[in-house]
């Protein structure tokens, strides 16, 4: 959503600003500090609390920001502007959305504005060691008893998983029931024995973020821990705040292309060979001509789904498509950029290599574009 977007305006343009003095001097300057340690500092969160970007599309009486879609929109295009694929906001906000628009009263009341100042960390524990895509098949369960539900299993891949202190558990209240067996639990993960973080996964990109698998062994959720307070309506919540999340892979995945864009121009003016700028050179044009165009296309196609998004009108085959369109092209869009570096993009020290690194789980996670291609094909 750059400035030329519909959505933009005065108000929006200065809240860019102070995200982008954020980003500039509290998380760009630290990414390889990041990948290093495999997570960002936990002190991260409490300022961009205090900074008000965590939670920027939440009611203030919630102790969010009170914007809109698009307020919480610039906070992931700017990460996205300045390289970052550490701090993660975007599954914290997933969270919040969840208790939002299916949790109680009381669990608004209650987490939201913990997560919002940031003394809260959210993840969501979906997928498992045998069921990624297929959430049907999981395995994890939980028991009710006198003193709340006991939660037994495994999850994997959980983004926020080692600073995590709620964790949205999917989990199987009744595993006779199938999808109506399902349910949503908020685990907290302070003073709560069965709970145990594994390992930091060594991935192929975005070493920065925390990305753990998780162990429960009888871990305690306390009564009223089922979101929305009724068991079985874990798949139905999914299906409906998965949008959600998916809309912002695709917001994500334009402010990438966009950088990526940015950066090959200012390369290959800079870059000579047989005596001309590569800019100069026709084959060279031609790409970055595609690609401009490409990336308009996916801008114009983004603020769409933000207008969208904003007025209700976003449903699962939309934002199927933003996911998995943008993704694949945002891919193919650095590969393209990375040949444009030469040798360059190769080298890790070149920001455009750590986005081609970073960028391939894009079309993975959220659901893999595979089943993006099967949301969009049950709708014709």
């Amino acid at each position: 959503m750059d400035l030329t977007s519909p959505s933009m305006n005065p108000e929006l343009e200065g809240f860019r600003d102070a995200v982008r003095r954020f980003v500039d001097s509290e998380v760009a300057p630290h990414q390889q500090r990041f990948r290093d340690q495999q997570h960002v500092d936990r002190a991260l969160w409490n300022k961009g609390g205090e900074m008000g970007m965590l939670l920027a599309d939440i009611p203030e009486h919630y102790g969010g920001s009170g914007g809109s879609f698009a307020h919480q929109c610039v906070v992931f295009e700017e990460l996205g502007y300045a390289g970052d694929m550490a701090f993660g906001i975007h599954v914290h906000a997933i969270v919040a959305h969840y208790i939002l628009n299916q949790g109680t009263e009381e669990q608004k009341q209650k987490y939201l504005p913990l997560l919002a100042s940031g003394e809260m960390v959210g993840a969501i524990a979906m997928s498992e060691p045998g069921a990624g895509s297929d959430l049907k098949g999981i395995r994890s369960t939980a028991v009710a008893g006198p003193d709340g539900y006991r939660v037994n299993g495994s999850k994997t891949f959980i983004s926020n998983g080692f600073l995590a202190d709620l964790v949205l558990v999917v989990v199987k209240t009744d595993p006779e029931a199938g999808a109506r067996g399902v349910s949503l639990l908020l685990l907290e993960t302070k003073n709560n024995p069965g709970f145990r973080v594994g390992r930091i996964l060594e991935k192929v990109g975005q070493k920065g973020q925390d990305t753990c698998e998780l162990f429960f062994d009888d871990a305690h959720v306390a009564s009223d821990g089922v979101l929305g307070g009724v068991e079985g309506r874990g798949f139905a919540q999914l299906m409906t705040e998965l949008p959600y999340e998916r809309t912002i892979l695709g917001v994500s995945g334009v402010a990438a292309i966009e950088r990526a864009l940015k950066l090959t121009v200012e390369h290959t003016r800079e870059r000579k060979a047989f005596g001309q700028a590569l800019i100069e050179m026709q084959n060279t044009r031609f790409v970055l001509a595609e690609i401009k165009t490409e990336a308009t296309i996916a801008r114009i196609f983004i603020d769409r789904c933000i207008d969208d998004m904003i007025a209700g009108r976003m449903d699962a085959v939309q934002a199927s498509m933003a996911k998995y369109w943008i993704s694949d092209l945002q891919c193919k869009v650095i590969d393209q950029c990375v040949q444009l570096f030469g040798g360059y993009g190769y080298m890790l020290e070149y920001p455009i290599a750590q986005m081609y690194v970073d960028a391939r789980v894009q079309r993975i996670y959220g659901g893999a574009n595979e089943i993006m291609k099967e949301i969009i094909a049950r709708s014709l």
